[in-house]
């Protein structure tokens, strides 16, 4: 179970959402994403380097979403303006999502948590944890696009760790599988049952 002390970022306990995904599933989704061992223990490696690194990452991403008005809609209020304690919110469990995907401890709690996050994006749960009048939907495909802005900026970050080229790519393949990996899960609040 991972409890912190950010709001909305507490899981293994009965309030998050139990993943419909098996753990067998689960399994065979990493087979397919050749995420295998050599990757948990890069994303392991990943962690030392990125721990510290963690506000300016956020920095370039929320950067990044600022710069397009068709993301930052997200966390429009109803005054037209962004919600900045929202922004703020969220940017808490963003920073902790990066030291838990570098974590890899891929368990049932971390894979109920998944349900949650997808959940969150969703009309069955957007703006719920933090009380917030926002859109109330954040599109599938700029869930799935986040992906690449995600993992492209993250690998200069891998690269300021001292470790060599091949250890960097290493690193950074391994947080592409494991991005695409939680993207997936995400997914699935999106599709109709029996679709997944």
């Amino acid at each position: 179970m991972i409890q912190t002390d950010i709001p909305g970022y507490t899981y293994g306990t009965d309030a998050a959402s139990r993943s419909p995904v098996s753990m067998d599933e689960f399994e065979l989704l990493q087979t397919t994403l050749l995420l295998g061992e050599d990757d948990l223990a890069a994303l392991r490696r990943s962690g030392e380097v990125l721990a510290p690194q963690v506000e300016a990452i956020l920095d370039v991403w929320y950067g990044f979403v600022g710069a397009n008005p068709h993301l930052l809609a997200a966390f429009i209020g109803p005054d037209g303006q962004p919600n900045q304690e929202y922004l703020a919110a969220v940017r808490r469990r963003f920073g902790r999502w990066i030291l838990d995907t570098a974590r890899a401890e891929f368990d049932q709690a971390w894979l109920d948590y998944q349900q949650e996050i997808g959940l969150r994006h969703t009309r069955m749960g957007k703006n719920r944890t933090d009380g917030v009048q926002a859109a109330d939907h954040i599109p599938l495909r700029y869930v799935l696009a986040l992906l690449v802005p995600i993992t492209t900026t993250l690998k200069p970050f891998l690269a300021d760790g001292g470790a060599t080229p091949d250890e960097v790519d290493a690193m950074h393949q391994a947080w592409v599988k494991a991005v695409l990996l939680q993207v997936i899960l995400w997914s699935y609040p999106y599709v109709r049952d029996g679709d997944f």
